[in-house]
């Protein structure tokens, strides 16, 4: 095998069920307020409210999903790093039909 890289796009959907909204955004909001997150006092204030006005919760888990999260759903692999992610949260109708019928298969 040459040396040179390989890139493979992985693409998830994964529906969730939110059960506590208020908790989902006091998550958020203490990963916005962190000290280790890259924010200005301008930024952090932006992103709160927005936080704090999404009544879906779609907000509030942008920033609790990290690529190393999806990538903790292969198992045994430690030969692959994150190099781009794009991530999407937007609300849902709940799972579809096509998704009850097969889950949690491999």
């Amino acid at each position: 095998m040459s040396d040179e890289g390989k890139f493979l796009r992985l693409t998830v959907e994964l529906t969730v069920e939110v059960l506590d909204v208020d908790a989902l955004q006091a998550a958020a909001l203490s990963e916005i307020r962190h000290e280790d997150a890259d924010l200005t006092d301008e930024e952090r204030k932006e992103q709160a409210e927005l936080v704090n006005a999404d009544e879906t919760g779609a907000t509030a888990l942008q920033w609790l999903i990290e690529p190393d999260h999806v990538l903790s759903l292969v198992n045994h692999i430690d030969e692959v790093e994150p190099r781009e992610a794009v991530l999407g949260v937007e609300p849902s109708d709940g799972p579809s039909e096509d998704e009850e019928e097969h889950d949690h298969e491999h």
